[in-house]
């Protein structure tokens, strides 16, 4: 990991109805570091998730990706955008796509590709995410944890240099979960910058780097996971953790040995 940090986002405001969703955040992330964002639903984190790439346009502070202000009004926005990998809580899949397509469909209409170079890229993906034999399926034929990997491989498509994944897990069986969360993993481990709203405890303490907890649309605390999950400092991420019972069986397959 290198402290040149890749993403810099100053005094975030974002509001809906006159209430502010997103309070003022700050926040660098490093390349090659995962930052997972952690706290009570409704406290802005996937708000201010979308607030990074453009999805959704703050009402005041700025976002800088790769040195570029991320100003939805910018005409190369798009261009920006691609360069960063979204990944949905419910997939966002095509449904009459196969999941070859929905992997290739990317580098073919925006980036250009042949059509025959996309699925080269697709099928080793598919393969990456434990999927080659499921290629030809359309979403309806996979479970929740299979599209969601898709849906990955299709992020990754593009060559990302960050990874954004908003609640990956929360609308798949406890069943699927973990093989969703191995993938990623695989990911961190091969240095993909990641920042990730999550309600897996276990995962952002594994995996995590740094452990960000929002509260009311504020940050109320930052820190390493050993900090955040052993010894919190501000009542309210205590009295969260708590609440969630984050320590209980693992969803992340263990290291070997």
């Amino acid at each position: 990991m290198t402290d040149r940090p890749i993403l810099r986002v100053l005094d975030l405001v974002k509001s809906y109805s006159g209430q502010r969703a997103v309070d003022g955040v700050s926040l660098e992330v490093r390349q090659r570091e995962v930052v997972c964002l952690i706290g009570p639903s409704g406290s802005g984190k996937s708000t201010f998730l979308r607030c990074l790439n453009a999805l959704e346009r703050a009402d005041s502070g700025e976002v800088q990706f790769a040195g570029e202000l991320m100003d939805p009004g910018r005409r190369d926005i798009r261009q920006l955008r691609r360069r960063m990998g979204m990944v949905f809580q419910n997939f966002e899949l095509f449904p009459h796509l196969t999941a070859l397509r929905n992997v290739a469909i990317g580098p073919v209409t925006v980036l250009g590709a042949a059509r025959a170079q996309a699925d080269v890229l697709a099928r080793e993906l598919l393969r990456k995410v434990g999927l080659a034999d499921h290629a030809l399926k359309h979403p309806a034929q996979l479970s929740g944890g299979q599209q969601q990997r898709v849906a990955i491989a299709r992020a990754l498509a593009m060559s990302p240099e960050l990874m954004l994944f908003d609640e990956p897990t929360s609308a798949l069986d406890p069943e699927t979960v973990g093989e969703v969360l191995s993938v990623m993993k695989a990911l961190a481990d091969e240095g993909m910058t990641m920042v990730v709203v999550t309600h897996e405890m276990d995962f952002a303490r594994r995996v995590g780097e740094r452990i960000v907890v929002f509260d009311r649309g504020r940050v109320i605390e930052a820190g390493t996971p050993r900090q955040i999950f052993e010894a919190p400092r501000v009542a309210r991420t205590r009295e969260f953790l708590s609440h969630l019972g984050w320590h209980g069986e693992s969803t992340v397959p263990a290291e070997p040995g």
